[in-house]
């Protein structure tokens, strides 16, 4: 028995847990597509969901966003921890770290009334 006790105090040396966010869920992908079919009109032009080849954990995803300038992707979300991540996709920046995909979305083009700001219909 200590010798299980001992295995687990190396395997876990602390009682902090990483939280990392590693997929997309159905609701972001709901919003993905919603928030995209709104901006066509502000020049937003395809977006994907794929896995990120460079991510340091398994099955992390990513949202790729075009926009009509260019046949690269434009833009780049994906998590990271808490936070989501918007990169600048043609030049590799970071441009900002919101606390929800929505937001991350938001910031690239506001293309929807973020879920705080919609009146009950």
């Amino acid at each position: 028995m200590s010798q299980a006790m001992q295995t687990d105090q190396s395997v876990f040396p602390s009682n902090v847990i990483p939280f990392r966010m590693a997929v997309i869920l159905p609701r972001h992908r709901e919003y993905l597509a919603r928030w995209l079919e709104a901006g066509k009109r502000m020049g937003l032009c395809d977006a994907e969901i794929c896995i990120d080849d460079e991510a340091t954990f398994a099955d992390s995803e990513q949202a790729l966003i075009w926009v009509r300038e260019n046949a690269s992707p434009a833009y780049v979300v994906h998590p990271e921890g808490t936070h989501w991540v918007v990169v600048d996709a043609l030049r590799g920046n970071v441009l900002s770290h919101e606390s929800s995909f929505e937001m991350a979305l938001d910031f690239i083009r506001p293309a929807l009334p973020l879920q705080g700001s919609v009146a009950a219909a």
